[in-house]
């Protein structure tokens, strides 16, 4: 009897062993660029049972995910998730910056000394100030794993698949190729052949038209339009915005997962000796962008499609590699974008303009009254004035008395929320209300003084034909979904932090966090 009783604690022991370092073959991060979760729960009646209620309904679900700074695009949201770290420590702030030197805005991603492939941009993640998920996996694995990333943007690909990965694939704005950079040394053949068959989003858009995937009546999620017509839209490759236009149609996703298939199929992910990771990237924001559409069959369509999408991939996954043996990471970007001020019968709401050329020309007019006739200030661009640095060395005078001088006078501008100087900021000089301001900037590159409006106000540049940009900072629900690998399903109803989501991954690889980030892995799944 006591022989049997000590080979089954032997059992229990080896299974209790096995269970805690079983690690995942594979890694796919589902990222949703402008996901809303409210929506998976309004539309969920338009969804099949292995998309998103597969994921709701096997994996651990944590209801909100959320950034600890304002102003988030599609670049610092990835850069933030795959980093683990804020931009204060990623040095990713946002999708563009302006280069005072050339007198020009530029992609964060601008980097003269690596050509493109299927595009004319020169993209690396140059500028990306921490190791990703992907660099670490690839250092533990000494190269061995395979990382790759896909999206329908440059700035989604490259930073979810950082410095090391082996490609990052993303859609041209002009020829609507699948492109990469030659900064990655891996070009798969079958994404060349890809590019030029017949499947090629190129040979097929001019057939191809977005109309309602389902009967009219099946998307009633909102009463509030109450002329509910069929939509169609079709892309001509003469119009300058053809592939832009797509890339924020449903139908993009629909491109996303084409490559991705190819990779799954020919990639072999899940067969060596170590992890892989693949990084796919959806969208689920509004066509062209338009604020108008939040209560439109065309959102409704657009989550209908994406769970579609959805369904096909992890249907793939699950017949080549195996859920059981898979690690899907499923969330969003925790923002909404739109182009067009929104507007209520025809009158904007509540707001108003703030102008940045009268702002800038009113401060250096108030500088020179204080300092003399003199240039002080460069410009604004994206909510930061950049004052003129030397200018104000060959003075002699102080850069923290002028940048604290300057932010008084903004601050007394209308729609003004708050105004914090880069001085403040380095020094710790700011109170708990300007830490989103903190968080969200990094100091190689900041402006002197990051300002901050009101809700509802707009950014107006005065240039003939382009919409004044909202300001709208309004938090969007962004679920958090662990899938496969063993996980029993769970619903947790706690907000849990975007730079948790890096180094939880990483303990599950178990491997190290990426090098800036300091959380730590999320408590339930530790």
């Amino acid at each position: 009897m006591k022989k049997i009783l000590t080979s089954l604690m032997a059992i229990l022991a080896i299974a209790n062993l096995d269970a805690q370092q079983r690690i995942p073959k594979l890694v796919v991060c589902i990222t949703v660029d402008q996901l809303n979760g409210e929506y998976m729960d309004y539309f969920y009646n338009t969804f099949g049972e292995d998309g998103f209620k597969r994921l709701m309904n096997e994996g651990v679900t944590f209801s909100n995910m959320g950034f600890a700074f304002s102003n988030i695009d599609k670049a610092s949201a990835f850069a933030t998730l795959f980093t683990g770290a804020d931009p204060c420590y990623n040095g990713i702030e946002s999708a563009k910056r302006f280069d005072w030197d050339k007198g020009r805005e530029t992609s964060v991603l601008e980097d003269p000394d690596y050509l493109g492939n299927y595009t004319q941009d020169h993209f690396s993640p140059k500028r990306l100030l921490a190791s990703t998920i992907g660099d670490e996996l690839k250092a533990a694995s000494a190269g061995k794993s395979e990382v790759v990333a896909i999206a329908p943007d440059a700035e989604e690909a490259i930073l979810s698949a950082g410095h090391a990965a082996n490609c990052a694939y993303w859609i041209d704005n002009i020829n609507g190729k699948w492109a990469t950079t030659t900064y990655y040394k891996d070009l798969p053949w079958y994404v060349d052949h890809y590019n030029n068959g017949p499947e090629s989003l190129t040979a097929r858009i001019s057939k191809m038209a977005w109309i309602p995937s389902l009967p009219v009546d099946r998307f009633n999620a909102f009463p509030y339009q109450m002329e509910s017509l069929p939509f169609k839209y079709t892309f001509n490759t003469k119009d300058e915005d053809c592939y832009p236009d797509l890339k924020t149609s449903a139908l993009v996703n629909e491109e996303v997962n084409r490559l991705a298939m190819q990779f799954i199929n020919y990639a072999g992910f899940g067969t060596r000796s170590c992890p892989d990771l693949l990084a796919i990237t959806y969208y689920a924001g509004h066509f062209k962008l338009r604020a108008k559409d939040d209560y439109t069959l065309e959102i409704q369509d657009t989550y209908c499609r994406l769970d579609r999408c959805i369904e096909q991939l992890l249907t793939a996954l699950d017949r080549k590699v195996g859920l059981a043996n898979t690690l899907v990471v499923f969330t969003g970007t925790g923002y909404r974008s739109t182009e067009e001020a929104q507007q209520v019968g025809g009158m904007p709401l509540a707001g108003g303009d703030f102008y940045p050329k009268r702002c800038t020309a009113l401060l250096n007019m108030y500088l020179m009254q204080v300092y003399g006739q003199k240039s002080w200030v460069k410009g604004y661009y994206d909510g930061q004035i950049f004052l003129d640095r030397k200018v104000i060395e060959d003075a002699g005078l102080s850069l923290a008395e002028v940048e604290a001088k300057a932010a008084a006078f903004v601050g007394e501008f209308a729609g003004v929320q708050a105004v914090v100087t880069d001085h403040d900021l380095r020094t710790g000089n700011w109170y708990a209300g300007n830490a989103r301001l903190f968080t969200g900037t990094h100091p190689q590159g900041r402006g002197d003084l990051i300002i901050e409006l009101r809700p509802g106000w707009r950014v107006n540049n005065e240039i003939r034909g382009e919409q004044p940009e909202l300001q709208y900072n309004q938090a969007v629900l962004t679920p958090l979904i662990f899938m496969g690998d063993g996980l029993k399903p769970r619903h947790i109803y706690r907000e849990v932090k975007a730079t948790e989501v890096a180094p939880t991954v990483t303990h599950i690889l178990r491997i190290r966090p990426p090098n800036a980030s300091s959380a730590l892995p999320i408590e339930e799944l530790r």
